[in-house]
């Protein structure tokens, strides 16, 4: 899940500026500049965080500490916010992939010296955040954008034949136990056994998952999990099928499986006595999110 707030101020005539804080999946804004010329890396306005960072004043409800220098990324100063944006599609978009990230405006500042008063006083905890480890500052005219953030962390999954060991194993120790899922209660089950053609049928549909950027049963093409299944030469008579997002794992795809009660069914389902699973990452939002999917059938 992503942990990405936008921070938005208007300057308001002859008073203090409003602070509107907005959850990402809400943005619906223009910044001022939107087209314009933009001067980026205001190297007085990063120079003075980071010495901020380093001997913090005070700042009410945090413990204060130094914190490790910002870097300056380029790309974090092309972060462009528009009608319907949301900030971390406006990060990928710069070439900058992100798990953590804040996006202040300040309006009506004239100068640096102004911006940083502003910031210390009124985002003291965000400069503080020692989770961020780079920053991003444009400018044109009196409007700025301080961009906050941390590179995604690099993500190790196993090779594709690792994964389904690992998934259909613990697949078969959770059915080899009786346990309910949700309201329906299910004894324990016979394991099934790995099936290629799922597996293909599987790895097919991630496939389509991460390339499109698209989380559902439906594939891109309008098929559903038994036409994937034909597809890869697999005759069945019963046929389901999970699938996940954004877990780092095979370990933790399984579980979420096991904790979700149709998904959980699926994995008990008695019927079932063969099963194919596949991965695939994203390469267009998120370096590193990938998509699960898990075939269950009976021949």
């Amino acid at each position: 899940m992503l942990d990405i707030r936008t921070t938005l101020r208007s300057p308001a005539l002859n008073r203090p500026p409003t602070t509107h804080l907005l959850h990402a999946a809400l943005l619906a804004c223009a910044l001022p500049w939107a087209g314009a010329a933009l001067a980026q890396n205001d190297t007085r306005v990063v120079a003075g965080i980071n010495a901020y960072r380093a001997a913090p004043a005070s700042c009410p409800g945090v413990r204060l500490a130094p914190a490790p220098a910002l870097a300056a990324q380029a790309a974090l100063a092309r972060v462009r916010l528009g009608p319907g944006t949301f900030p971390e599609w406006a990060l990928e978009q710069a070439g900058y992939h992100t798990d953590k990230a804040e996006v202040v405006h300040v309006g009506g500042a004239p100068d640096a010296d102004t911006v940083l008063e502003l910031l210390r006083k009124q985002y003291c905890r965000s400069l503080l955040d020692a989770a961020f480890s780079d920053i991003g500052v444009a400018r044109s005219g009196n409007d700025w954008t301080v961009v906050l953030a941390r590179p995604t962390p690099p993500l190790a999954l196993p090779g594709q034949e690792e994964a389904g060991r690992i998934i259909l194993d613990l697949v078969n120790a959770a059915r080899a136990q009786a346990r309910n899922c949700g309201d329906r209660q299910f004894g324990a089950a016979p394991p099934v056994a790995w099936n290629a053609q799922l597996a293909q049928a599987a790895l097919a549909h991630s496939s389509d998952m991460a390339t499109h950027r698209r989380f559902s049963h439906q594939g891109s093409d309008g098929s559903e999990a038994g036409q994937r299944a034909t597809r890869a030469g697999y005759r069945w008579r019963h046929i389901g099928e999970n699938i996940a997002a954004g877990q780092t794992s095979p370990q933790e795809a399984v579980q979420g499986w096991i904790d979700s009660p149709g998904h959980c069914a699926n994995l008990m389902n008695p019927q079932f006595s063969e099963m194919g699973a596949g991965y695939a990452v994203s390469r267009v939002r998120f370096p590193g999110f990938p998509y699960w999917t898990q075939v269950f059938a009976m021949p």
